[in-house]
């Protein structure tokens, strides 16, 4: 293998500065006007961390979470190297006059209420009383007195106005918008889970079944195992039409102390954006997520929690998206650390490396940087590169592609909350030289109650490179704007 000479954390380490260096390289200019139980536990720190306190105060119990990432918000109590500043000055209620070049959150000094946008808070539809309620849920209803396994599930509708790239043709998979100007049912998910839970002398056991069912389904089967690009893993075979079905986590939980092991199908912990829909702030996905990020892995994964500060993740898989079956020789190692910087930042590194199946011998890592800066906003800054010897299609040319990802989150009160997400893309794998896109998506999530969500949002596309593109694609055009909005209910 050309590329893995050293050992990860090292090679992680080198590559880690070099993805935030090359933050610097892009110039985000908007594109021109003519021209996109329990709460699951795979939910990451946006509109997971936004809506779980509702369920956790009706549930009376404090949810244990899986994905290194977010396990906890930013914010969560901690002594993890630093001193929390509070202020005297507090935000106004909706009713209250406030201007928005008024000091309000005290200034300069750093405090839950820092920045708040009186103009925005006070403004109507976001002033108007909120209260969500509390959430209901389907295992009540049937089996109130069943404590120690637990299930639900959601459904999400969406709509939108275009591909949005890389596909280029209606149902071709190369994009989780590829099915435009039709009301979709994206996901149609149920899942069931007994968590490992160990009294610290003794191992637990447990398990985690996901199943799923839509027009996101099939990007979420073991599309790598054998056969790939035509796989005829368990759940490729259940599509009907552009909709499908897939299992997309099946596996057995043990625990002991600071230790919880997974064995079996499940999701990558790598990234900050996930496939289920309840985990992510946006309808639309980025363009690194899709292309650079494995979905899902078959094998086993360790975490040891060091302190309450430092987790340690390590792991073996059998390449990228299997589904309890190895594509070719697929073998490569999975692991990384998150690392609590203080009570408001939190860092995570996490690597594949080794035969990753159908995208060949190589490397990856993932670095999430996530910054709670008061109670109303929060930043995440994600790079990931993805480095691979010629891959299983047959291709001459080394596969690179790395990408900076920018998130921006002003949580307005309980029921709304807009963002922001700047990307800049660049790969060998589309025009076939390294090309640059970028993608700006704004919108807004809107939470109707504790069940009922929508997200609307407006996501720009645009490349310098358009005519390369469409050269590549056979006409595909890049420098679009699209429109998506899509409503979830969990049960």
């Amino acid at each position: 293998m050309k590329r893995f000479v050293t050992l990860c954390a090292a090679v992680g380490a080198g590559f880690m500065m070099t993805s935030f260096a090359l933050a610097i390289e892009p110039q985000f200019a908007l594109p021109d006007a003519t021209q996109p139980g329990s709460e699951p536990v795979y939910m990451r720190g946006t509109m997971a961390a936004y809506f779980a306190d509702a369920e956790k105060k009706s549930d009376g119990e404090t949810k244990k979470e899986e994905k290194p990432m977010h396990e906890e918000t930013a914010a969560a109590a901690s002594s993890c190297g630093g001193e929390s500043n509070s202020c005297a000055n507090e935000a106004p209620s909706c009713g209250e006059a406030a201007g928005c070049g008024s000091a309000v959150g005290g200034g300069t000094c750093f405090c839950e209420n820092w920045g708040t946008l009186c103009c925005v808070d006070n403004t109507w539809p976001f002033c108007c009383c909120c209260k969500p309620g509390d959430p209901w849920k389907l295992q009540k209803e049937l089996t109130p007195c069943c404590k120690d396994v637990t299930y639900g599930g959601w459904f999400a509708f969406g709509f939108y106005t275009n591909n949005d790239p890389f596909s280029v043709t209606d149902n071709d998979l190369l994009s989780f918008w590829d099915r435009p100007n039709e009301l979709n049912l994206d996901q149609a998910w149920f899942y069931v889970e007994k968590l490992a839970k160990s009294d610290g002398c003794n191992w637990a056991c447990g398990y985690r079944f996901d199943l799923v069912y839509g027009v996101d389904a099939q990007k979420t089967q073991a599309f790598g195992n054998s056969g790939y690009p035509n796989p005829q893993g368990y759940d490729n075979s259940w599509d009907n039409g552009a909709y499908g079905w897939a299992l997309p986590q099946a596996y057995a939980e043990f625990a002991k102390g600071d230790w919880d092991i997974k064995a079996g199908h499940f999701f990558t912990p790598l990234g900050y954006e996930v496939v289920p829909a309840t985990g992510n702030f946006f309808y639309s996905h980025s363009f690194t997520m899709f292309n650079s990020e494995p979905f899902t892995h078959t094998g086993v994964l360790s975490t040891y929690k060091a302190s309450s500060c430092v987790t340690y993740y390590l792991g073996w898989t059998l390449g990228w998206d299997t589904g309890f079956d190895q594509f070719g020789s697929g073998d490569n190692f999975l692991g990384g650390f998150a690392v609590q910087l203080n009570d408001s930042t939190k860092y995570t590194y996490l690597c594949t490396a080794g035969d990753l199946g159908w995208r060949g011998n190589g490397y990856s890592h993932s670095n999430v940087l996530d910054l709670t800066l008061s109670k109303k906003w929060e930043y995440v800054l994600q790079s990931d590169l993805v480095s691979t010897d010629a891959n299983a299609n047959g291709s001459t040319t080394d596969a690179l592609s790395y990408g900076v990802n920018n998130y921006l989150f002003y949580t307005i009160n309980d029921c709304w909350k807009w963002g922001t997400r700047a990307e800049w893309y660049r790969t060998n794998q589309v025009t076939g030289q390294m090309t640059s896109f970028n993608e700006v998506a704004t919108g807004l999530n809107y939470k109707v109650n504790a069940n009922f969500v929508v997200r609307p949002e407006v996501k720009f596309n645009w490349t310098g490179a358009d005519q390369a593109y469409s050269n590549a694609t056979g006409g595909a055009d890049f420098n679009q704007t699209l429109f998506g909005m899509d409503a979830i209910y969990t049960f």
